[in-house]
């Protein structure tokens, strides 16, 4: 093993538990991977990292030495649990250079196996530079406000051209607490990124008492879940996103500069572009590729595609065929409630031109659409009443099927997407 994989855990919002994600996530992964070196180190001043993991005599050199020419001798320190950290410092000074020179500093290290770069609770200097250098962005999240401040998270990544490396984690969930009767807050979290076009992991870290107590401030020494809150049920949570961040190094190339696009759930590794975009019509299950058809695109799970002439005009039968014209560019299809089989659910067609401006809205009884129930939730990937909301949209035209690798499907159908989302809001229609 001769490459680095950089891994930030970033927010712009304190209180979100970032940097026990990040020491923990460290002793997790050297864990599950004995032989492979684990390094983390922290531009924050709390000194979290080096209650947690320092051994022997205090360290000479600090973070602050990291943006000298200091030899990675000097700097990286063999601490508990075979994990290896920088000391941390009270007075962090920029240096003289752009934040995407960090990315070279590291490189020059001579380091190896996985870094874990817990930021400051702000866009500074520091932050945006660990953002550039990261291989991997995990973002917690536990409340709107939280969400909210991601976005500047979002600039950096999509000004640089990465934003398939950021990825929000659902944290300090109350499993206890609910927006209503069917919607848990950790569920509205990850459909609310998801309606922001975030990447959003398929797992969350669980609000605790006893992990709390374990870096309380009154002690010197911060101790790791896996030691001292195995019983809890953030244990085989920390556990599980270990998992995800070992399938995405074992996945990463072994030139670290090239793009990463890596999914965040416990399956096997495969491409966001491939897990999203469909090589299938999802109601026919028949191949696309080499034909014609009707682009899709699915808010909540973000899964795109093409749907066959003849599947796409089963489902326009199934709605209302008098009220489709030659005017009709996109077709919006909205399931709003705990799900389908809900009897307070709401299953709406909404009618657009080819600009994206609101043709006809109309709802439709669900009991009557068996057929169209079914199709919702064959192109959205999941029973609609497994989600909270769901928003589909069809292109009213034929259009001739690109599903080569890394190549985005629909794309200036998907330019639409925003403008009709904001005229369904703004009608009170979504």
């Amino acid at each position: 093993m001769n490459r680095l994989f950089v891994i930030a855990v970033a927010s712009e919002k304190g209180g979100v538990g970032k940097t026990t994600i990040a020491n923990n996530l460290a002793v997790y992964l050297k864990a599950l991977r004995e032989d492979l070196p684990v390094t983390i180190a922290s531009f924050d001043n709390h000194f979290s990292v080096d209650q947690m993991f320092a051994l022997g005599p205090p360290a000479t050199k600090n973070i602050a030495h990291l943006f000298e020419d200091e030899p990675p001798s000097e700097l990286i320190r063999l601490g508990q649990y075979g994990v290896q950290y920088v000391a941390s410092s009270r007075r962090l000074k920029p240096p003289n250079q752009p934040p995407h020179w960090l990315r070279q500093r590291l490189g020059s290290l001579g380091l190896t196996g996985l870094l874990i770069l817990d930021t400051r609770p702000i866009l500074d200097w520091f932050s945006e530079a660990a953002l550039l250098a990261a291989d991997l962005v995990i973002a917690p999240v536990k409340d709107r406000a939280a969400l909210v401040n991601t976005a500047a998270l979002h600039e950096v990544m999509a000004a640089a051209g990465r934003c398939e490396r950021l990825w929000l984690l659902p944290s300090l969930v109350d499993t206890r607490a609910r927006l209503n009767a069917e919607v848990r807050v950790h569920e509205f979290l990850a459909y609310a990124a998801r309606e922001r076009d975030y990447q959003v992991m398929d797992m969350f870290i669980s609000k605790s008492p006893k992990v709390e107590s374990l870096a309380s401030g009154f002690s010197s020494t911060v101790r790791p879940v896996l030691t001292h809150a195995r019983n809890t049920a953030v244990h085989p949570q920390f556990k599980r996103l270990a998992k995800s961040v070992l399938k995405r190094f074992d996945a990463a190339p072994a030139d670290r500069h090239g793009s990463l696009m890596m999914t965040m759930q416990d399956g096997p590794g495969q491409s966001v572009t491939r897990r999203r975009q469909v090589a299938e019509c999802p109601v026919c299950g028949l191949a696309t590729e080499d034909r014609n058809g009707h682009f899709f695109f699915a808010l909540c799970s973000r899964r795109r595609g093409y749907l066959h002439p003849g599947c796409y005009a089963k489902i326009c039968t199934d709605m209302k065929p008098d009220i489709f014209t030659d005017r009709v560019g996109v077709i919006a299809l909205t399931a709003d409630g705990p799900g389908l089989v809900d009897p307070d659910c709401r299953l709406s067609v909404h009618l657009f031109d080819g600009h994206g401006d609101l043709l006809e809205s109309e709802h439709i009884m669900i009991e009557a659409t068996a057929f169209l129930n079914d199709a919702v939730g064959l192109i959205a990937g999941q029973p609609i009443d497994n989600t909270y909301r769901e928003l589909v949209l069809l292109n009213g035209h034929v259009e001739t099927v690109e599903l080569k690798p890394g190549r985005s499907p629909g794309s200036p159908f998907l330019k639409k997407r925003r403008k009709i989302i904001r005229e369904l809001r703004q009608a009170g229609l979504f």
